[in-house]
């Protein structure tokens, strides 16, 4: 009986694997589908909630194998079948019965997954595996038996790239940031001759970054629970941190929330939530990992010294949290850190409202309706809002949405 009973049991998970990749529809097809190297035989995707993991391993799926190829399969770790039987003794079942491909979510529910998934690599050499995780997992620094075997790839929310791909049925491609210093006037007059950026740059700043936009729900309010999944789950769960300590942590987070776009008094700040400044720094930090928040630092200073500004980790978030109190330029910073973070250092710079990036190039965020009269250094960039075009070091800061 116990046979028969698995034998159905891997078969229902080939059946909802069937049902999960014919009905997934990816409205934009994600630039990390082409910048992993799907030869490696262990691939961890990290991500924040929201930002379409799932549908990323299914689309996989869709793209490489059959519907009915065996080949591949399909697994969430949220079912409870694997709080009986682990992860490698499901692979070697799927591995004798010719399986290749394993396509893991939310990997971290399983107590043990990272010593799992390195028996199955020492185990099963002709089994790939693709797992998704949070963006709070540390896979290497965490999980030294992962060191040397695993590629880690970060998936995030929609650019305005893709947002503004979806709106209008094109298909723009992304853009370096030395492709945008260097062309932003001839990139500019392309985009613009197909579409206008300024008819969907706001919506993507109020609602744009979290694919579940397309929903048909609140989106605020779904936005709402995924903030509080990021921090009752991927931060309490995989951060070991005590359920007494979550109220703390989500006081400590709206009250940066409302303050954003400052430097913060830390010491003030733990009074205020009842802790020590070094545990204060350290939700600060896990909150950052979670990509609530960004932290910004001057040049060379780093965790765990005071920031020099602390922002939401996306503009999407501003207008959840505090609707009334954002300003536009704000807004428009966040958009602009947010855009920069996936591949660049961002700084504080010397100066108030100058951001240093990569350690060398000066930037400053504008608009342009007040700058019309202002003196422009040539050795500063501004990235300006409220334009869609730009010349020599002004550029339109809608633009730096095409990084990816």
């Amino acid at each position: 009986m116990r046979k028969i009973f698995k034998a159905n049991k891997v078969e229902a998970f080939f059946r909802t694997h069937h049902y999960l990749v014919e009905h997934t529809e990816a409205p934009v097809r994600r630039l990390l589908m082409d910048e992993i190297d799907w030869s490696s035989r262990m691939i961890g995707i990290k991500g924040t909630r929201g930002v379409g993991k799932t549908t990323f391993l299914l689309q996989y799926a869709k793209e490489h194998f059959d519907l009915g190829d065996r080949k591949c399969l399909y697994l969430n770790m949220n079912n409870f079948y694997f709080q009986e039987r682990g992860i490698v003794d499901f692979a070697g079942e799927f591995c004798q019965k010719g399986g290749r491909v394993l396509l893991i979510d939310q990997v971290f529910k399983e107590q043990n997954w990272s010593r799992e998934l390195r028996r199955c690599y020492d185990l099963y050499p002709d089994l790939k595996i693709v797992f998704t995780g949070s963006s709070v997992m540390r896979l290497k620094e965490e999980n030294p038996e992962l060191n040397g075997i695993v590629k880690s790839y970060n998936l995030r929310g929609f650019s305005f790239r893709e947002f503004l791909n979806l709106k209008t049925g094109n298909h723009f491609p992304a853009y370096t940031l030395d492709d945008i210093l260097k062309g932003h006037e001839d990139i500019g007059r392309q985009i613009l001759a197909k579409a206008s950026p300024k008819l969907h740059f706001q919506d993507y700043l109020h609602h744009g970054f979290y694919p579940f936009f397309l929903e048909h729900r609140n989106y605020s309010e779904n936005l709402l629970k995924t903030m509080n999944m990021m921090t009752e789950v991927d931060i309490l769960l995989i951060k070991q941190i005590e359920l007494k300590y979550l109220t703390k942590i989500k006081k400590l987070f709206y009250l940066l929330a409302v303050n954003a776009n400052k430097s913060p008094n830390i010491s003030k700040l733990a009074s205020d939530i009842g802790t020590s400044r070094a545990t204060a720094m350290n939700y600060i930090k896990y909150l950052a990992d979670a990509r609530l928040l960004n932290i910004i630092y001057p040049r060379g200073e780093h965790f765990p010294k005071k920031p020099a500004k602390v922002m939401l980790y996306n503009s999407n978030l501003m207008y959840a949290i505090y609707p009334i109190q954002t300003t536009q330029h704000d807004v428009m910073e966040t958009f602009f850190v947010n855009s920069m973070w996936k591949d660049h250092l961002v700084n504080k710079g010397d100066h108030s409202g100058e951001y240093i990036i990569d350690d060398k190039l000066r930037f400053r965020v504008c608009d342009a309706l007040s700058t019309a009269r202002q003196r422009f250094a040539d050795d500063t960039v501004y990235a300006r809002y409220n334009t869609e075009i730009g010349k020599g070091n002004q550029l339109p800061l809608w633009l730096l949405g095409f990084l990816y």
